[in-house]
């Protein structure tokens, strides 16, 4: 009926109508539809509940123009692009191919009754990325939900945004509209947007926006290519599963008794999975599960036990994942009465998933024991989102990852929508998949090992001794601290790395959004009075874990911080928080950024655990002796002054005043001094460094290039042998003897040893061949030497803050005495110049040294072994 209501307009000579082509882009569940339906005047677009999954293009005459307008997907604003799926980002790329030869607009739709964050910019200006520079003076902003404005005027509601929303708007250059979808009689919210538009065009000098053609070609071929493949997997599927099939009797036809273990990473509707499979409805409200979770019921007639497991974080590996964790995971195998039939997988079938993510799998697989991918089904959420496409078109459209991933589970996947949980007919599709892969495992369970459970055990037993005895030990230095003063104004600092909640601590202690929660920069300085206290928070910038990325800059920020306040700070809030694990690589990055400051900054600071909620029934001084050392370091060295939060309860104040009461104790035990420390020396802390890591970048590059030249010379032996090796095979006298015909000789001895020589001539020009074809290789690789992927990074040390302590610890001193020595900027000059000509050679036992004379202070020699790749430091 669409269709030939569009015909009908083509035919009646609307050709000859100006026309303008419009494309609707922007988040989900803003009013893209609905808006389409408004321009159109007419109910053109599903809207609502509704969601569009794939573009959809829908042609109209309104006042005297010919509209061409699609009506695009919206993107998820709380998804960054590298969280989305590979096939959505080139499809986004191809929406403006619709509607040939190219739109005059994209209409950007932003609703008016909800905020437009930081965040929601990030995603934005990653998306419009994807179009290229010149999409920007094609955009115009669409502001729909019109009537929550009341009286104030749109010019008043983006004053007063934030930045966000000021910055968009000036990209856009000042084009913005606003829509009522609800007040469809006011017909002029259309016209006078026809007009703006008109103006647009006019400034554009009638040009429209145009797909790259080689991007449009590139991006087609590879939908084509991940059809053709999504087809071949789909047979494969089908074939592995009819094998499946024949291995169970006629006469089964369900299995009275299944266990089941659900498994993925957070957020991926592992819950919701086990809710549609034993048909009950969520009692939680989409809480997170924290503790392992049995639930019991029939699907059918099978009497099913299903554990729901606390989820990893996305894309993190185990060893980033808590113990507690870990332990959970391992432990719900025990759970099962002699173990469990199957695993299901659960991923996102509208997320990406790339290397981190099958490395985060696997590495939390591995945890269960050997053998365990034969119990592995992966089970597809969100089946909804994938609107027309197949989930065989995901997977290959997604990559190698995810294609490695289904392979290592021999195809074994299904597709769920949670939403629809009343479709029973999908949860017993999934049955049969279950049925026939618990059949091609002879009907066993999956014996788990008894000693894990056993190990869980035993450290559970030591980690609860362990935290009763740090408790006493606080609540002992609390009970020595005497009478505490109630301080009427207090000022904290907030230092950590990155996405560590920063941020969102300092908000939740004033008790409003103050601080932006992503790419802070600089620091920042707010004020409030909480539970009857002046209070200020001085907010800096995160440190990278990376040191790689470390910058002299951001460590200047960072110290210029405590310097916004002149007379000193109450307290150093340290935060970290509770998951992912703090390890030896976190540890690192704190001791080097602490180190800045003088050791008396330890007095004055208290560890703010954040993700209080991770705790779920544990204390946190559990969860501070089962997890990595580099822990229970931190805490030792703020003498067990720590603190949890939960940045989701900014209502629970009890949390806040705990904190103060907490800074207020450590105040009077360091004589209510405040730590306000010397900035100079602090600058001149953060110099040494730079020049430090300066000096060890050079001492990097000559390594490289000694290693460089040492394995091309390697290689260039290795051919010499070769060729030598060639030449007497060639000089052999079987090798230059003439071949005999045998013909009629009756000399059957004589046959049979001129049948050998022929064979061992064979066998010698097959080897000839061989050692020829590895030469020429060899002959390659030295020809791209200057490129060489060198093996120097198995023997060399990272020169970066997180390298092994044994190796840098001493070298990092000399180095700063050296810096101290020669201060001024042409006596390090001559210090570079000294280590860009030191000596680099090999000793007897094949070792490449550096050697130190005695002028320079150093009288080590750095021996670095090639066989065995150690370090060694005489």
């Amino acid at each position: 009926m669409e269709e030939k209501m569009e015909n009908s307009l083509e035919k009646t000579g609307s050709a000859t109508l100006p026309e303008k082509r419009i494309v609707l882009i922007g988040g989900r569940w803003a009013g893209k539809s609905w808006s389409g339906n408004t321009i159109l005047r007419g109910e053109r677009f599903q809207y609502g509940r509704v969601r569009t999954t794939q573009v959809e293009v829908r042609h109209g005459e309104v006042e005297g123009r010919k509209l061409t307008v699609v009506d695009a997907p919206g993107w998820s604003s709380c998804l960054s692009l590298t969280d989305i799926p590979e096939g959505e980002k080139q499809s986004f790329k191809l929406y403006a191919s619709k509607s040939p030869p190219g739109p005059h607009v994209f209409l950007l739709v932003l609703p008016i009754d909800s905020a437009f964050t930081q965040e929601q910019r990030t995603t934005l200006e990653e998306h419009m990325k994807l179009l290229g520079g010149q999409v920007w003076r094609f955009t115009m902003v669409l502001f729909t939900c019109g009537d929550y404005l009341g009286k104030k005027t749109i010019e008043q509601h983006i004053e007063s945004e934030g930045e966000a929303l000021k910055w968009l708007i000036g990209r856009c250059g000042n084009r913005y509209h606003v829509f009522n979808n609800k007040d469809k009689a006011n017909l002029s919210q259309v016209s006078v947007l026809l007009e703006k538009i008109d103006e647009m065009m006019k400034n554009n000098g009638g040009a429209s926006y145009k797909t790259d053609e080689q991007t449009f070609q590139i991006i087609t071929e590879k939908q084509k290519d991940v059809t053709r493949r999504a087809k071949e997997r789909q047979t494969n599927a089908e074939k592995q599963r009819q094998q499946r099939i024949k291995l169970i009797p006629e006469e089964t036809k369900t299995i009275p008794k299944l266990q089941m273990i659900l498994l993925g990473s957070r957020n991926v509707g592992k819950t919701s999975v086990g809710n549609t499979i034993l048909g009950c409805k969520d009692q939680e409200g989409g809480k997170r599960t924290a503790n392992l979770v049995v639930k019991r019921g029939f699907v059918g007639e099978t009497d099913v036990t299903l554990i729901d497991t606390p989820g990893w974080w996305k894309g993190f590996p185990a060893w980033d994942t808590p113990e507690i964790i870990k332990e959970e995971i391992i432990h719900s195998m025990f759970l099962c009465p002699a173990g469990p039939h199957i695993f299901l997988l659960v991923i996102d079938a509208h997320a990406s998933f790339h290397n981190i993510h099958l490395e985060a799998v696997t590495s939390h697989l591995e945890l269960l024991g050997e053998g365990v991918w034969k119990h592995i089904m992966i089970v597809f959420t969100r089946g909804d989102w994938l609107g027309a496409k197949s989930i065989e078109e995901f997977i290959e459209g997604e990559g190698e990852a995810l294609q490695c991933l289904v392979d290592r589970c021999e195809n074994r996947y299904h597709v769920i929508s949670n939403k629809n949980a009343n479709d029973r007919e999908q949860i017993t599709e999934l049955m049969k998949k279950i049925t026939e892969t618990v059949a091609e495992n002879s009907w066993n369970y999956f014996a788990p090992d008894q000693q894990l459970l056993d190990r869980i055990k035993e450290k559970r037993k030591c980690v609860k001794e362990a935290a009763l005895l740090r408790q006493k030990q606080v609540n002992a230095t609390r009970d020595s601290a005497g009478s505490r003063v109630r301080l009427d104004a207090l000022k904290v600092v907030l230092l950590g790395q990155k996405t560590f909640g920063k941020s969102a601590t300092g908000n939740t202690i004033l008790r409003k959004d103050v601080f932006v929660t992503c790419q802070n920069e600089q620091n920042r300085e707010e004020n409030g009075v909480v539970a009857g206290r002046q209070v200020t928070v001085i907010n800096t910038p995160g440190w990278w874990r990376e040191s790689s990325r470390w910058t002299e800059v951001l460590d200047k920020e960072i110290a210029r911080g405590l310097s916004l306040s002149p007379s000193g700070v109450h307290a150093v809030l340290l935060v970290v928080p509770l998951i992912p694990t703090f390890g030896d690589p976190q540890r690192v990055a704190v001791k080097e950024h602490m180190n800045l400051f003088d050791a008396r900054i330890w007095k004055h600071t208290i560890v703010v655990f954040t993700h209080g909620d991770e705790l779920a029934d544990r204390s946190v001084e559990e969860h501070i002796e089962s997890e990595h050392q580099s822990l229970r370091w931190l805490v030792d060295q703020c003498e067990n002054k720590y603190h949890t939060i939960n940045n989701m309860k900014r209502r629970d104040m009890t949390q806040v005043t705990e904190l103060f009461e907490k800074i207020d104790e450590m105040v009077a035990g360091n004589g209510g001094q405040l730590f306000c420390p010397a900035m100079e020396e602090i600058h001149q802390r953060i110099w040494e460094k730079a020049h430090r890591n300066q000096l060890k970048i050079v001492l990097k590059q000559r390594l490289a290039s000694e290693f460089k030249r040492r394995e091309l010379q390697l290689i260039m032996g290795f051919r010499q042998t070769l060729q030598d090796l060639l030449a007497d095979i060639q000089a052999s006298p079987v090798a230059t003897k003439p071949r005999f015909l045998i013909g009629d000789m009756t000399n059957n001895k004589y046959q049979v040893t001129e049948h050998r020589k022929n064979y061992k001539k064979g066998e010698e020009e097959k080897l000839e061949v061989k050692i020829s074809r590895e030469i020429t290789k060899l002959d390659e690789e030295i020809m791209k030497s200057p490129t060489l992927q060198s093996s120097m990074d198995i023997f060399v040390p990272d020169f970066a803050a997180d390298s092994p302590a044994h190796f840098w610890s001493l070298s990092d001193q000399k180095i700063s005495e050296n810096i101290r020595k020669y201060s001024s900027q042409s006596n390090f000059d001559k210090v570079l110049g000294w280590l860009s000509n030191l000596h680099v050679s090999t000793n007897r036992d094949n070792q490449l040294t550096v050697n130190f004379s005695e002028t320079s202070g150093y009288r080590s020699v750095l021996s670095l072994d090639f066989d065995s790749g150690s370090i060694i430091n005489d």
